[in-house]
């Protein structure tokens, strides 16, 4: 037997959680003999009794105030502290009604950046998201509790993190947010442990939000096939990279993949003004912050809602500089550009400046190449997609593009920037504007393509073409009837070079062009 720690009855050890669930009603032990004195009840303190037995405590300690007993509103002499009367809902006479508090703000909440505190709070605040909008198909799943495990594709400042945490409190689920840089395998398997605990006990789901998903090993990956397979958890990935490179297939087809669109300028532009109207008050910015600086940061955020509610932030603060003008606010501001070194902007903007280069058109491939130097990228790896351009696609048609490219690989690593800058201009405008061939790209591609014929790719060395060290080799006859072309007028000689299968077969065509015809210029 054991005594309930709220009522302090006796009751057995195996029924105690029934009893406590009874709200102490049922399942005590009564004493065997009418004799026996009941041991006095524990004193409990009221944060671990039930609603039931705090409303009858509360009740009782009305009674002995008004049946005279001890009260902490009267004093040693037994006389209220208050001299008036109290009125019928409880308020003294001579006391004036007050307003209501407003809720204290912690330190940590005013630390927070501007973003984190403008976060939305619900759906409906969500910005330029049709998947959560009124008919979003994500919306709906989430109104149904239905929430799958998925991944949220997207660019930085659209929304993931967002509408992870919005899902959490909507559905009443536990939420875990993890990160592949603190987070190892044990510690996820102690968090999948204590999401089947909680599941069990209390029938509430565990969300995993997981940022940059796709910068967790193949080990930390896998530790999420089981758990998310069986239901045990749900799983929500967060990544700016394109989840069929970077999340492996096993786990990507556990999950639905949400592509966030890119904020437009006007979704920029009411969440700056929802910014103002929500925080204008305790920064007191000037005149300066008007529409036209909220236009200006809308289109320089390039759709990301963290970058503008940060700029935002920062204008409002220099704003109240004595004598600081609006275009001395626009040059103070940061100026970063969406570029990813290692993602998919790195290779959509090197893709766009090779096809620039193919296009004959120097102007986009003078601007892909400013973007990649302002951004950070590696100049050397600019100079090297050079070297492939001269002889991919000028080739033939310009044989000294492939020693210009050489020249400037070698002047960007002997110089660097910011002056090897130039040197890249040179090389790109004349490679635009040089004339193209892919006669020797093309030739070659053509003889990989007739190797993936069935015995083309071990036909035998024609005798005459073989080398032959040694005097076995001479006596077989390898290189006998060879032909030494410098010996002969012009170096022209009736000889075979292919295998005897392929005799008269063409690789190299005669254009350095195609021959079709583009539509859209008729």
């Amino acid at each position: 037997m054991v005594s309930c720690p709220i009522c302090g009855k006796s009751v057995s050890s195996l029924k105690i959680n029934d009893h406590i669930d009874s709200e102490c009603q049922s399942f005590v032990d009564e004493p065997s003999s009418s004799s026996e004195t009941p041991a006095p009840k524990a004193s409990v303190p009221s944060f671990f009794q039930p609603t039931s037995a705090r409303k009858a405590s509360a009740q009782a300690n009305g009674q002995r105030d008004q049946n005279g007993d001890s009260s902490p509103l009267r004093n040693a002499n037994g006389k209220r502290t208050t001299h008036d009367p109290p009125e019928a809902n409880g308020r003294p006479r001579n006391e004036q009604p007050t307003e209501p508090k407003k809720p204290k703000i912690s330190a940590l909440q005013k630390a927070a950046p501007l973003p984190e505190r403008m976060r939305p709070r619900t759906l409906d605040d969500v910005c330029g998201q049709e998947l959560v909008g009124p008919n979003g198909v994500l919306r709906g799943l989430i109104e149904q509790d239905r929430v799958p495990s998925m991944i949220l594709w997207g660019g930085p400042g659209t929304g993931k993190t967002t509408i992870a945490r919005v899902i959490a409190t909507m559905v009443g689920s536990r939420f875990v947010e993890i990160n592949s840089t603190s987070t190892g395998v044990a510690e996820c398997k102690k968090i999948f442990a204590d999401a089947k605990s909680e599941l069990g006990l209390t029938g509430r789901k565990t969300i995993i939000f997981c940022d940059e998903i796709h910068r967790f090993s193949k080990s930390q990956q896998d530790v999420f096939l089981g758990p998310v397979e069986s239901g045990q958890v749900t799983l929500v990935g967060a990544t700016t990279e394109n989840p069929s490179f970077k999340v492996q297939s096993a786990l990507l087809s556990r999950c639905r993949t949400f592509t966030l669109s890119k904020l437009t300028d006007d979704d920029i532009r009411s969440i700056l003004q929802r910014a103002l109207r929500v925080e204008g008050p305790s920064y007191s910015p000037t005149e300066l912050v008007d529409d036209e600086l909220i236009n200006y940061l809308a289109s320089f955020a390039d759709g990301d809602a963290r970058t503008s509610l940060n700029l935002l932030e920062l204008a409002m603060d220099l704003s109240k500089r004595p004598g600081i003008t609006t275009e001395e606010i626009k040059r103070s501001l940061t100026k970063t550009l969406v570029y990813d070194r290692a993602g998919d902007q790195h290779y959509d903007t090197i893709s766009a400046f090779h096809k620039s280069l193919r296009g004959s058109d120097p102007d986009a491939a003078l601007y892909y190449l400013a973007r990649m130097i302002q951004s950070g990228e590696d100049p050397l790896y600019i100079a090297r997609r050079l070297i492939v351009v001269a002889s991919e696609d000028i080739g033939l048609a310009d044989n000294s593009m492939l020693t210009l490219a050489i020249s400037t690989h070698a002047a960007v690593e002997k110089i660097g920037l910011p002056e090897a800058r130039i040197n890249l201009a040179h090389a790109t405008v004349a490679m635009a504007l040089s004339k193209k061939s892919t006669r020797s790209y093309r030739g070659l591609n053509n003889a990989f393509a007739a190797l993936g014929e069935p015995g083309v790719a071990g036909l035998p060395i024609p005798i005459h073409l073989r080398n032959a060290p040694t005097r076995l080799m001479k006596e077989l006859g390898y290189g006998k009837e060879y032909k030494y072309n410098p010996n002969y007028i012009d170096g022209e000689v009736a000889q075979e070079y292919l295998p005897e299968k392929l005799r008269g077969r063409q690789f190299l065509e005669d254009r350095d062009l195609g021959d079709r015809v583009d539509p859209d210029l008729r």
